[in-house]
């Protein structure tokens, strides 16, 4: 082994310490986006279930409303609603990045900022709507 490698592995940590680890607002833009995809995904099933039950008989349709009573139910619609709008205002993002824009350091920070502060309004608009 070489003086070099050696002096590389001397500088690695052997223990990571990921409470102390900050990321920056792009990566932390990245990894929501890849949890709100992953969330929407189990979204889907439960949207189609509510679906499936409001189309299904009048009786189905009344239960369903009977379970919007739930507070619990009105926070998974909540939920899903604020996970739906983070993954559509991050894709756009992304979509913007992909022609070239919004990649150098300090305006990829801002877009990922933009993007929680819109994700944070319509959040807020959806809350009110649902409650």
């Amino acid at each position: 082994m070489r003086l070099s490698e050696q002096n590389v592995k001397k500088q690695r940590p052997v223990h990571l310490d990921l409470q102390q680890i900050r990321f920056p607002a792009t990566a932390i833009a990245s990894i929501l986006h890849r949890i709100s995809g992953v969330i929407m995904i189990f979204a889907t099933g439960i949207l189609l279930w509510m679906l499936h039950s409001s189309l299904a008989s009048a009786e189905s349709f009344a239960e369903l409303q009977n379970l919007f009573a739930n507070p619990l139910a009105k926070f998974v619609v909540w939920g899903i609603l604020t996970a739906l709008a983070y993954h559509l205002i991050g894709g756009v993002r992304h979509l913007i990045m992909d022609t070239g824009r919004w990649e150098e350091l300090n305006s990829g920070a801002t877009s990922a900022k933009v993007s929680f502060a819109l994700t944070i309004v319509v959040s807020i608009v959806a809350g009110i709507w649902v409650w």
